[in-house]
């Protein structure tokens, strides 16, 4: 029988847990396991490396950093996006 931290992690369960790995909350079994698939699996680990700099971009954004018109426009999209959805 295979331990926790030796079980496979598929490429679909990293897509999954991704946000709690990159914020440090995932708990030390999954993130052992996150640690060896990355290790393996080159798109995955090229997966991570986009969301962390996605997410370091990301983050400098702010409201006041934004167009107005770029605003607009994201809203726009969202709303539109949320309609089609119901």
């Amino acid at each position: 029988m295979k331990d926790d931290v030796t079980t496979d992690l598929a490429c679909k369960e990293l897509v999954e847990i991704i946000t709690d790995y990159l914020e440090g909350t995932l708990p030390e079994r999954d993130r052992a396991r996150f640690d060896a698939h990355i290790l393996t699996c080159p798109p995955c680990r090229e997966y991570v490396a986009e969301m962390r700099t996605t997410l370091q971009l990301t983050g400098r954004l702010t409201v006041d950093s934004i167009s107005s018109s770029a605003r607009d426009e994201l809203l726009r999209a969202y709303r539109r996006m949320k309609d089609s959805s119901t």
